[in-house]
Order: C-alpha cells, then sequence, then structure tokens
C-alpha cells in the first residue's frame, strides 16, 4: 500500500487558477465539465490538483513525467472523488493491477488531498 498527502496554500492557489493557461494545462476536458458544475470552486480545484500531484509523488519516479491532464480527479454520483487514468499513464498503472483512492478537504487557508493506492 501506498499512500501520500499533498496540500496547496489556498490565497495562493486562487492567484494561480485565474491564470487561463494554467487552467488550460492542467485540467482535463472531464474536469473542467465538472468544475464548471461545481461554479468554478477554487476548493474543488485545489484539491483535485493536490489529488493529482499525491498520486504522482506516490508512484514511481517515472510517472512524474506523465502529463498531469492524463490524472483526471472526477467525482461519483455521490459526491465521493476518484482517479480517471488516461493515455500512458494508464497503460503503466494498469499493469500494476493496483487500485486508488482519493480524499480532499480544505479550509479558507489550505487544500488537501490523499491518495491511497493498494492491491
Amino acid at each position: 500500500m501506498l499512500m501520500e498527502t499533498y496540500h496547496v496554500d489556498m490565497p495562493h492557489m486562487k492567484e494561480i487558477l485565474k491564470k487561463p493557461r494554467f487552467l488550460s494545462r492542467i485540467y482535463s476536458p472531464q474536469e473542467m465539465k465538472f468544475i464548471m458544475s461545481k461554479n468554478f470552486s477554487p476548493y474543488i480545484m485545489a484539491e483535485m490538483y493536490c489529488a493529482k500531484i499525491a498520486f504522482r509523488k506516490a508512484m514511481d519516479p517515472a510517472y512524474r513525467t506523465c502529463s498531469i491532464q492524463e490524472i483526471s480527479v472526477l467525482a461519483d454520483y455521490t459526491g465521493a472523488y476518484y482517479l480517471s487514468l488516461s493515455g500512458d499513464t494508464k497503460k503503466r498503472f494498469t499493469v500494476t493491477k493496483m487500485h486508488t483512492s482519493v480524499s480532499g478537504s480544505h479550509s479558507k487557508s489550505i487544500a488537501m488531498s490523499t491518495i491511497i493506492i493498494y492491491d
């Protein structure tokens, strides 16, 4: 089992999220649909970003070179986050036969996500 947590400072993240280039580089089209349904909440966007980084950190160094857009953080009908992988990231991860769990949280000053990767 692997576990990784990543957090960001919300005032800083809110400034970064104002940049359209950041949005298009980080979030996949699927994620953008989800983000729009949440009225572009900076807290949700920060949690999603943290989950992506935590996944890359939890996996071996080879995953750190994967496109961050190949790691999508989405929510099921209950609102629980899950990862949806695509491209080379999906091919590499599928071989491991492992699964993921995602948890996100935030306050006014910080957002964080934890990824658990297990058999």
